[in-house]
């Protein structure tokens, strides 16, 4: 019986918080599949995936990379993704097409905060994952530990399938405990040399894979089964269950190495393929064309079917990257957007090994590839066969936080500037860019402080451009603390001819229990009676009302989490239209928000600082000036660690403070967690 080709191909991500390695662990299997002949290395700038001259000289990754290469005869596209938190947005994307995912966590610090931020952002899509504890030969590295607080903070079932041989600066190997054999890389050595388990971790080896079998056995039914029978599971079940437990998410395989020092990379590439789903362990992905809901298997003769999700221009073209999840699209090829309604000629089609490509001919169901050619497609369009229209949902962007604004040193310049700024945003959705009404300033969107800096060099560097950048400011929200019942809006307009005419009387109150703590975003509902307004109308009133939430009464900053109802109306036998009716949801509510009582909210970010126990107090003290709230702390090798909810607006700067507090020693991250009220003296200052 012939195997489906579908069947050897795996389409990861790698995913960790900053410095956790996955750069690094990224250019080892490149460089273990024979993809490269070259060690990258982010410190000297030579990494593959990192090819971008800001992150070279960052030395983070910045933008998600796709790079493809083979191991055991299977195909691997893998993307590198950012592990700072203002680049979130570039792992959303990336999640959002790939079907397994490989989680890189530091030995020594174990779960950090972007590290479970990444980890909730594969729950959200469902993403079967792999945990990697890298730095096994760092001082204070220890698996153990780290796999505790993988299951404290992550809550999975972690399932370590190894023991380290050696600690710290003696970690030589790992013991493969499913086929309890030990492998040990020797100094400068490219691959292991398998051997027995050594006596002396011999009887610790067997506990652990007792503990192993014992923990697959009490959530796979199979091996329960075979476990009651005869006590022990063989390798061929123990395997099956771990990628059934993997696939389902029922349970995390949890490796071990050292990536810097080529260390454990062949037993992860082998673990990739043992556990990770192919694209048909996947369900099929599902659309919508005309209101119903579709389906297509991942099958190369099904209509075609592809979702784009990063774009990208370079000198030599615009590259879409796609994930083709049904049928074949060959060079030449005309698809159709299903988004913009509009055909597309897809000029050609690469294998993408980062910054460099290998032409093809056509891509199939399960793959990954840029195309060339693609004039309209965004981050986000579905791309399908013209004869077969499918919509998929697109990846969700998040809502900036953070603006700066932007001008060109020479006015004969401003043109220029606008289409950079566009470029821009086509590339990375995250980035929003606006006029300011009251100073008619372009204001730039983004992130966080970096991610914006980002983008401004990219404006000087790519478009040679010379760019002024104002300070950062932080995109507040409003919302509605003390609501307004029955409130009533006439909308009449007489100018000759057809006139307007619209009576609306609403209900406005806040809505709790958005998810990310801004209010219950915006729900609107009828409950008017007899007809007195017909459904279309009705229609027309939350349109009114939705363009209404883009500008509050306070600073005209866009108002979240409140429900609007529609309680009664009037309409007029001749000057009643849909027009009319949404001139009357917009005004109505503007004017309704004028008389309620409402609030201001600003983003709030969790921070967690580490600074040495000699800096703590003063540290303590700068974030309670920051109107910071301490919401945990800990010692983690020698050092203080600090968790508090701080304003997004009292951070700007921080960095700087912190390393002049504690003599450069102490670090910090953040990751946003919502939005809260803000005191009243911000409500009075702040204008949008």
């Amino acid at each position: 019986m012939r195997t489906n080709p579908l069947t050897t191909v795996r389409n990861l991500g790698i995913l960790a918080h900053v410095d956790a390695g996955k750069t690094t662990v990224t250019e080892r299997i490149l460089y273990t599949t024979g993809t490269t002949h070259k060690r990258g290395e982010v410190h000297d700038g030579t990494t593959v995936t990192d090819f971008d001259p800001q992150e070279r000289d960052r030395g983070i990754t910045i933008f998600a990379a796709a790079v493809s290469c083979t191991w055991a005869g299977h195909r691997i596209n893998l993307i590198d993704t950012p592990g700072h938190v203002d680049f979130a947005d570039e792992v959303e994307r990336s999640l959002r097409v790939l079907d397994g995912a490989v989680a890189v966590f530091d030995a020594v610090a174990g779960v950090e905060p972007q590290s479970e931020s990444v980890w909730r952002q594969a729950d959200r899509h469902g993403v079967p994952r792999l945990a990697f504890v890298n730095k096994m030969d760092r001082a204070g590295a220890d698996l153990d530990a780290a796999v505790t607080s993988i299951r404290e903070r992550l809550h999975p079932l972690p399932l370590v399938v190894q023991l380290p041989i050696g600690t710290e600066d003696g970690f030589t190997g790992v013991v493969d405990l499913p086929r309890m054999r030990a492998l040990v890389w020797a100094d400068g050595a490219d691959t292991a040399e398998e051997g027995p388990v050594p006596e002396a971790l011999r009887e610790e080896a067997v506990r652990r894979r007792r503990l192993l079998e014992e923990a697959v056995a009490e959530r796979h039914p199979a091996a329960l089964e075979e476990f009651c029978d005869r006590e022990t599971l063989t390798e061929a079940t123990l395997t099956a269950a771990l990628r059934e437990l993997t696939r389902t998410g029922d349970g995390v395989v949890v490796l071990c190495g050292s990536a810097y020092r080529n260390r454990g990379v062949e037993p992860l590439l082998d673990a990739v393929v043992s556990y990770l789903p192919s694209p048909l362990d996947v369900p099929p992905v599902h659309g919508t064309h005309d209101g119903a809901e579709r389906e297509r298997p991942a099958d190369p003769a099904a209509p075609m079917a592809a979702l784009a999700f990063k774009v990208h221009a370079t000198p030599t073209g615009r590259l879409t990257y796609l994930r083709v999840y049904s049928g074949t699209i060959e060079k030449g090829d005309t698809v159709w957007d299903a988004g913009t309604r509009r055909g597309e000629r897809v000029g050609r089609i690469l294998r993408v090994r980062a910054d460099r490509h290998d032409p093809l001919e056509r891509a199939v169901a399960g793959d990954i590839v840029a195309v060339v050619g693609l004039k309209s497609a965004r981050a986000g369009s579905t791309l399908c066969a013209p004869g077969a229209p499918l919509l998929l949902e697109p990846p969700g962007v998040a809502e900036p936080v953070v603006h700066v604004a932007v001008e060109a040193r020479r006015s004969t310049d401003t043109d220029r500037l606008a289409a950079a700024l566009a470029r821009l945003t086509e590339e990375d959705p995250s980035l929003a860019v606006r006029t300011d009404p009251e100073t008619g300033q372009t204001v730039l969107s983004g992130m966080g402080e970096l991610h914006l800096e980002v983008a401004a060099e990219r404006v000087r560097r790519e478009h040679g451009l010379e760019v002024t950048v104002g300070r950062p400011g932080v995109a507040y929200h409003e919302t509605v603390g003390e609501g307004v019942t029955g409130f009533v809006h006439r909308h009449v307009k007489q100018d000759g001819g057809a006139g307007q005419f619209a009576h609306v009387v609403l209900d406005v109150e806040p809505c709790e229990g958005d998810a990310d703590g801004a209010g219950g975003g915006f729900v609107f509902r009828s409950t008017v009676v007899g007809g007195r307004v017909p459904q279309e109308y009705v229609r027309a009133v939350e349109a009114g009302c939705r363009d209404a939430l883009a500008e509050g009464p306070l600073g005209g900053h866009p108002v979240t989490g409140l429900r609007v109802t529609l309680t009664d109306g009037q309409t007029h036998v001749k000057d009643s239209s849909e027009t009319a009716f949404r001139a009357a949801g917009r005004f109505g509510l503007r004017d309704a928000l004028r008389t309620a009582g409402m609030v201001l909210l600003e983003p709030v970010v969790e921070v967690t600082v580490t600074v040495p126990e000699d800096g703590l107090g003063g540290v303590l003290g700068d974030l309670a000036a920051r109107r910071g709230r301490v919401t945990g702390s800990d010692r983690r090798g020698g050092a203080a660690v600090v968790t508090a909810t701080v304003p997004l607006a009292e951070l700007f700067g921080y960095a700087t403070r912190l390393r002049s507090r504690t003599q450069g020693r102490g670090t910090f991250t953040a990751r946003p967690t919502g939005y809260a009220p803000a005191p009243p003296a911000t409500a009075v200052t702040t204008t949008r």
